[in-house]
């Protein structure tokens, strides 16, 4: 099975990955901003250390470990307090 690159920008779009550490083998990064552009997913947890333990056991291979922020919800405002008038 040949596994293609990712976009960054889909991984950190995806609720899948939302607060957890992905790993990409193959990462490519902006020269300007040094962000990461797209890599091949190997696998992902909330655990750093779990992760690192899997990626470990399946071989040690090199790959980028980044971190995918939960992103900020806008949450609905609450409805106006009524007050009843008299």
């Amino acid at each position: 099975m040949m596994q293609v690159p990712v976009k960054w920008s889909e991984l950190c779009a995806s609720d899948e990955f939302q607060g957890r550490w992905v790993a990409l083998d193959g990462c490519r990064y902006d020269e300007s901003t040094a962000k990461p552009l797209e890599g091949t997913l190997v696998d992902s947890d909330e655990d750093l250390v779990e992760l690192c333990m899997r990626i470990r056991h399946k071989g040690g291979r090199e790959c980028a470990i980044l971190y995918i922020e939960e992103a900020r919800r806008l949450s609905t405002p609450p409805p106006p307090s009524v007050r009843a008038m008299h």
